[in-house]
This record gives C-alpha cells, sequence and structure tokens, in this order.
C-alpha cells in the first residue's frame, strides 16, 4: 500500500522559515513534488526533485525562498521554506510518480501552512 505522509506544517509569521517533510512507502518512485492549494483557488505546482539527479524545479512564485531536498534510499523529500509571506499560506500536499513522463499518481493528505502578516 503506498503512503505519503506530510509533516512540518504550523502558523509562522511574514519573513518566517518552515521545512516541510514527506515519507512515502509501498512502491519505488522515480520523483517526487510538492504542491499547494490556497482557499478558493485551485492546487498549484511549487517544486520537484527527481532520483536522476536533474537540477530541482520550482514555480517562479516560491524560487529563491523554497529549497526541495530529499534521499531517494529513504523516499523521502523536504520543503525548506524561507522567507514566507502571506501568500504563502495554503494546504501543501507532496506527491510522487514511479515513472518518467507520467503524471503523479500518489498524494499525501496534506499539511497547513499560515503566514500571518
Amino acid at each position: 500500500q503506498v503512503q505519503l505522509v506530510e509533516s512540518g506544517g504550523g502558523l509562522v509569521q511574514a519573513g518566517g522559515s518552515l521545512r516541510l517533510s514527506c515519507a512515502a512507502s509501498g512502491r519505488t518512485f522515480v520523483a517526487m513534488a510538492w504542491f499547494r492549494q490556497a482557499p478558493g483557488k485551485e492546487r498549484e505546482f511549487v517544486s520537484f526533485i527527481n532520483w536522476s539527479h536533474d537540477n530541482p524545479y520550482y514555480a517562479d512564485s516560491v524560487k529563491g525562498r523554497f529549497t526541495i531536498s530529499g534521499d531517494n534510499a529513504k523516499n523521502t523529500v523536504f520543503l525548506q521554506m524561507n522567507s514566507l509571506k502571506p501568500e504563502d499560506t495554503a494546504v501543501y500536499y507532496c506527491a510522487a510518480k514511479d515513472v518518467f513522463g507520467g503524471g503523479y499518481a500518489y498524494w499525501g493528505q496534506g499539511t497547513q501552512v499560515t503566514v500571518s502578516s
């Protein structure tokens, strides 16, 4: 059974930092990513990393502030979020795929990040 479990969300003031973690199990994954969904908005891509050691990729809105990292042996991915802004407030989801080129078939339940102004 595939499981993705996120942790590390919370409430932080603008300018602060949080580190999200996602532990995946049940399959061998080739890439993992973070998405987020703010109230009243569609889910949007944040960042991804793959285990072929290609450069991580970031949405423009988080580039320079967020850093994704991971351990493919442990199927674990992290998202270090610095210089947080109120507009970063959202539920953050971890996602994983087990084939290159396919979509993200596996999702976590999400963790709430709230940034106060």
